[in-house]
């Protein structure tokens, strides 16, 4: 496996990666002064075009420049599941996602491209949870949420069954969202109040 991105993320993604037995070939990043991570050699910035004999990870935490990213690239995706998460036979999880420590999927969880599932995070059954988005530390999302493409809910946040977050919204930690997220929301708070769009 492959990971563009050499950071604080990605060394969570090698931890996950070693544990279940897979080796990282090299890491790809824009910063020329990074020569490795963890003892993986980085290997300059990841030209399109090139061609990978093994999978590639994005192991960028930030939504938009991972979105940016996979749209420009035509490779083929890995994704990471930690050993110690707990996923329901009946979820499904897309092509270049991470699925950390800890974290529980239920049934019927559809989880999409390129999301970060994170540490400790519980998703409950029939939730879907967009391409790039990402579920911080310990959040909560009840039954049947439906949170969509880049949306980011904060570490800790809960969301009350059935709610339905739009696209690229941001939820802030610790905020409980009891009510539909339109598109571009900011909400904080509980309850979780909109307090601005982006």
């Amino acid at each position: 496996m492959y990971l563009y991105g050499a950071s604080g993320h990605a060394k969570v993604i090698i931890d996950i990666l070693q544990s279940t037995g897979e080796s990282v070939a090299g890491l790809f990043d824009d910063n020329p002064d990074l020569k490795e991570l963890c003892g993986i050699k980085v290997l300059g910035k990841f030209k399109p075009g090139r061609e990978l004999e093994e999978p590639l990870i994005i192991s960028i935490g930030n939504n938009r420049i991972r979105a940016s990213i996979a749209q420009q690239l035509t490779v083929k995706y890995g994704q990471a599941i930690s050993n110690t998460a707990i996923l329901s036979p009946g979820a499904s999880v897309g092509e270049g996602t991470v699925v950390m420590q800890g974290t529980i999927l239920q049934a019927e969880v559809e989880v999409g491209k390129h999301v970060i599932i994170n540490t400790g995070a519980k998703v409950d059954h029939d939730c879907v949870v967009g391409d790039f988005a990402h579920v911080s530390p310990g959040a909560v999302l009840c039954g049947n949420v439906s949170v969509g493409e880049g949306t980011w809910i904060g570490a800790g946040a809960v969301v009350i069954p059935g709610v339905k977050i739009g696209k690229w919204c941001q939820v802030g930690a610790g905020a409980v969202v009891i009510r539909d997220i339109p598109d571009n929301a900011v909400v904080v708070g509980n309850p979780g109040k909109i307090i601005k769009y982006c």
